[in-house]
């Protein structure tokens, strides 16, 4: 067979890739990105949302426009009629969403009974708790000599604390718990049913709230101190002077101009979620989903996780030291003639672990 004729037969080439067999300096490193989108897509997202705040102000409703399906814990239970519980419980739902073959796993945490007490005094106090449990139980299967290849992420990735449209100042229970439970999770403030509101009500409102917050040392996501760039700084800026985003949510759909939209009808027109000239309902679901979503899970796992972290194995190895010293002071009671041996050889595995901690 002639040298023409024999068949040509192309370079196996993977999905998704390009050819760049004209370039001589192409090494192919910009292939890692595609590699990453794949192994993204077959594990698929995990996302976990705590929403706070007291009865009535429409937490399930919100949360079930931000993802346009009944992921809320009232959607899913028979009798929609719950009556108020004598303390705060913490009860969580999890949903598989798919969308453009996009796999992510919701858990929605609710709350309810926050703030419905004649006595709110620690209130905050379970939900902290909660919070802590679920680093605790990430810090156990993280130190497991056989641990999982990919552990199950049960961390509270962002907390969205209703306040009430009083359009005057916050209540002490708002400022007492963002306070305390900013310093443990990314908390984003949002004004609850804002359509109760004017428009020059709720800008005053919104100023008044972001006057509290910077008065008490309140640092809400986005936190200034973790803007990677002067980019990033630029964008998270505007985001600041945002919050708390006044937000209405509605999942009845209407039809306004011949299309279709998510809102709340009155007698004076319909109140669109998604304009952003009715309400910041937009502004909020770009924030948790289309813009900042992965940067809010970076610093849950590289800032709120690994302070907790921290701590735990400081207050673990204090823990063992007073043991050993304790185990010291009894052998030299004990054993006078060997405790010169055994107190090198207990020093040194104190040492060794101390070693091994900081690392």
């Amino acid at each position: 067979m002639s040298e023409s004729a024999k068949p040509h037969h192309p370079t196996p080439q993977g999905k998704g890739e390009k050819t760049h067999g004209s370039d001589f300096s192409y090494v192919g490193i910009d292939a890692i990105l595609e590699q990453m989108r794949r192994k993204a897509m077959k594990q698929g997202f995990e996302l976990n949302i705590m929403v706070v705040g007291q009865s009535g102000l429409g937490k399930s409703t919100l949360m079930n426009t931000l993802f346009k399906s009944k992921v809320s814990r009232k959607s899913v239970q028979p009798n929609p009629e719950e009556r108020i519980p004598k303390t705060i419980e913490i009860k969580s739902i999890s949903h598989d969403i798919e969308e453009k073959g996009v796999r992510m796993k919701l858990t929605v945490i609710d709350t309810p009974g926050f703030g419905d007490q004649i006595n709110n005094e620690n209130c905050w106090q379970p939900i902290m708790k909660f919070i802590n449990d679920q680093y605790e139980a990430y810090l156990q299967e993280e130190i497991n000599i056989n641990r999982k290849k990919r552990i199950p992420d049960s961390r509270v990735h962002c907390c969205i604390y209703f306040i009430p449209p009083t359009g005057h100042c916050l209540r002490p229970l708002d400022v007492e718990f963002m306070r305390r439970l900013s310093k443990v999770v990314n908390i984003v403030p949002v004004i609850a049913k804002a359509d109760t509101l004017t428009l020059e009500e709720r800008d005053y409102f919104k100023q008044t709230i972001r006057e509290e917050l910077r008065a008490n040392g309140i640092d809400v996501y986005p936190q200034k101190e973790f803007d990677e760039d002067a980019e990033d700084r630029l964008i998270n800026d505007k985001i600041r002077e945002m919050i708390p985003f006044a937000v209405v949510g509605s999942d009845q759909e209407y039809q306004v101009n011949g299309k279709r939209i998510l809102g709340r009808k009155t007698k004076w027109g319909t109140i669109e979620v998604e304009n952003i000239a009715h309400c910041e309902f937009a502004y909020l679901r770009d924030l948790l989903i289309r813009t900042h979503m992965q940067n809010i899970k970076d610093i849950t796992g590289s800032i709120h996780y690994e302070t907790y972290r921290v701590r735990r194995l400081n207050e673990s190895n204090a823990h063992f030291k007073t043991k050993v010293n304790l185990y010291v002071s009894l052998l030299s009671f004990e054993l006078p003639g060997l405790f010169l041996e055994r107190t090198l050889t207990v020093r040194t595995v104190v040492e060794r672990s101390s070693h091994i901690t900081k690392m």
